[in-house]
């Protein structure tokens, strides 16, 4: 049994119910390119990984049009998409417990990390996370923000953990939790426990072949992990 004293969340499907507002903001720029999709339920799959990966994937645009996507898909999200958004019921408190106990938390997002801060802010669950971590969208290239990749996020979430010095962090007693596959490759990526969670985005089938070493069904699910250090 091992009790996870360092755990990474990752913020979209994991922490909050986010999927509105982000569906709702891709439909969005994809109608101002001309793209008609009327089934938000398609436009889930948005949520959790990269913004730019899901529009090339899903709908074959070319770099230009990733980036013109990006840009509308802010142009919403940004004022309103943001805020159609909420804390999975028992998130606040667990979070709360776990800092009382004295574990570390951070988040690792591949979402843009103003739009992270805002959200924990928004949510007065800032208090409870020593470091912080999205996508810097200071490193664009053709307005797609550089180190969205979950491993690289994970990566520097662990370095900061550990004063700038990843390997200060007890890997065994380290736990990324995410609802996709992209959060338990970028745990397995980083030598950390990978905690999935199916009560996001991601399926339990998606979960397990990815390799997750746990997963949780609902957030007392969680909470047992994370407390206990083992399965439910």
């Amino acid at each position: 049994m091992t009790k996870f004293q360092n755990i990474l969340f990752d913020l979209d499907g994991t922490l909050t119910d986010s999927g509105p507002g982000i569906t709702r903001s891709a439909q969005y720029a994809l109608g101002k390119l001309g793209i008609d999709e009327p089934d938000l339920v398609r436009l889930r799959t948005f949520v959790g990984p990269p913004l730019s990966d899901s529009f090339v994937r899903q709908y074959h645009l070319t770099t230009a049009e990733t980036a013109k996507a990006v840009a509308y898909f802010r142009e919403r999200y940004t004022v309103t998409g943001v805020y159609e958004n909420a804390l999975y019921p028992g998130i606040a408190q667990m979070l709360k417990d776990l800092k009382a106990a004295g574990r570390h938390l951070a988040v690792a997002s591949s979402k843009p990390e103003p739009l992270v801060l805002t959200v924990l802010q928004h949510f007065k669950v800032m208090p409870y996370f020593d470091v912080v971590c999205g996508a810097d969208p200071a490193r664009e290239e053709d307005g797609v923000a550089r180190g969205s990749d979950k491993d690289i996020v994970v990566r520097r979430a662990l370095s900061l953990l550990g004063g700038e010095d990843s390997t200060a962090v007890c890997r065994e007693k380290t736990a990324m939790v995410g609802d996709r596959c992209y959060d338990i490759d970028g745990a397995h990526a980083n030598r950390v426990t990978a905690v999935g969670v199916s009560y996001g985005y991601g399926s339990r089938e998606e979960l397990e072949q990815a390799g997750a070493d746990f997963i949780a069904d609902s957030v007392e699910d969680l909470r047992r992990i994370l407390q206990d250090g083992h399965g439910v």
